[in-house]
């Protein structure tokens, strides 16, 4: 039984984005790894082919399409095995923040841009001296008449250095309880203090930048506040369901990659019958990976589903969020074993996710983070 009801549309869309991905993408990953870094001309060109925020309304210059046109992008995406595109942090996370929060003067101003690839986005929560735990963070955001001045730092954003637009989360030190206090704010790249920091140089995800950001008595207008004033809380728990559930089902996309090259690696190598493939040890190990894989990925179809149906699914995310990412990890530390020495290969796929899946189980709240919403879901 199909999960998700992918109509002809969607199908159609989805040979559209693969033959995009042949032409536009896969031929520059490489280069992109090696420069630790995908040019915006690559998101311009994902704009303007129709594959940034499906989703948005015709009236902000979108297709009108729905979290099924998402699924499709990114799912063709991961299988490109790379993440220097990261869509879904752009399209399905950070820009329906601006969709459901944003005035209409905000909408018809950044939406359009959104779409077409010509404003990429970023969001600015981590700080050095706080992660998960967003009430902690330091950076202020002081309202005097029409502006607002912002000062502080973040850290490990992605997309941070390619960003046009960067939602910031930052506090009114007058306000004593910290869930009140926190604000979210647009940032245009060039507003005079807002400095960014050097790329980070990571273990994985080598083309997709990630940078520190430098705000430095950065004045924004008032109109670029998000919301109310002390909403911005509020406004980020609401949309970590949509958010755990992306990250779900790239861990789950990611492994079952992973799966598809080490099934045809083991395939090729037995050529004569009684090869690698053959040995008990190897038919086990794949099977039960192929089983995780496809308990992960009828999961969080079925939460996917459910979250169309807007549902509350919040302690389910949180379950599919770390199970999903651990068990990717789990998944393509298997493959690297049982290869040997090819898994060392600069060559090697699977070398590259198993770097690239290691952040999954921080990214949208650490692991741990998932285990305590889900105890108190169930009242411990």
């Amino acid at each position: 039984m199909e999960l998700l009801n992918f109509t002809e549309q969607h199908k159609t869309y989805r040979k559209h984005f693969q033959k995009f991905l042949e032409t536009d993408v896969i031929p520059h990953i490489d280069d992109w790894e090696r420069d630790h870094m995908t040019p915006k001309s690559a998101w311009k060109k994902m704009g303007q082919a129709g594959f940034l925020c499906p989703w948005v309304s015709t009236e902000y210059g979108g297709m009108g399409g729905d979290f099924l046109h998402s699924i499709v992008i990114n799912k063709e995406l991961s299988w490109t095995n790379h993440t220097g595109l990261m869509a879904y942090l752009h399209s399905d996370i950070i820009v329906p923040y601006i969709n459901t929060f944003g005035t209409q003067t905000q909408k018809k101003k950044y939406l359009p841009g959104c779409v077409s690839g010509d404003i990429v986005m970023a969001v600015a929560m981590t700080e050095p001296d706080s992660g998960s735990d967003l009430a902690s963070m330091s950076t202020t955001a002081v309202e005097e008449g029409n502006e607002v001045v912002i000062n502080g730092s973040k850290t490990f954003i992605s997309i941070g250095y390619n960003c046009d637009l960067v939602i910031v989360a930052a506090k009114d030190p007058k306000v004593a309880n910290p869930h009140k206090a926190i604000s979210l704010y647009l940032v245009e790249d060039g507003t005079p203090g807002f400095i960014r920091g050097s790329k980070f140089e990571k273990m994985g995800m080598h083309s997709q930048d990630t940078a520190e950001l430098f705000f430095n008595n950065c004045t924004i207008p008032i109109e670029n506040r998000l919301g109310e004033k002390g909403s911005g809380f509020v406004m980020l728990m609401q949309k970590l369901q949509q958010e755990r559930l992306m990250v779900a089902m790239m861990s789950v996309w990611a492994a079952e990659f992973a799966l598809e090259w080490v099934t045809n690696y083991y395939r090729k190598t037995d050529t004569n019958g009684g090869g690698p493939s053959t040995s008990q040890a190897v038919q086990f190990a794949i099977a039960e990976m192929a089983t995780d894989v496809m308990v992960g990925k009828n999961f969080v179809y079925k939460l996917a589903a459910d979250h169309m149906e807007k549902k509350s699914i919040v302690t389910e995310t949180s379950m599919a969020k770390f199970w999903a990412s651990d068990m990717a990890k789990r998944v393509t530390s298997k493959i690297l074993e049982m290869v040997g020495t090819d898994g060392l290969k600069q060559g090697c796929p699977v070398s590259r996710t198993w770097c690239d899946v290691q952040v999954y189980s921080i990214f949208a709240g650490t692991n741990e983070i998932m285990k305590t919403i889900i105890a108190k879901s169930m009242k411990l």
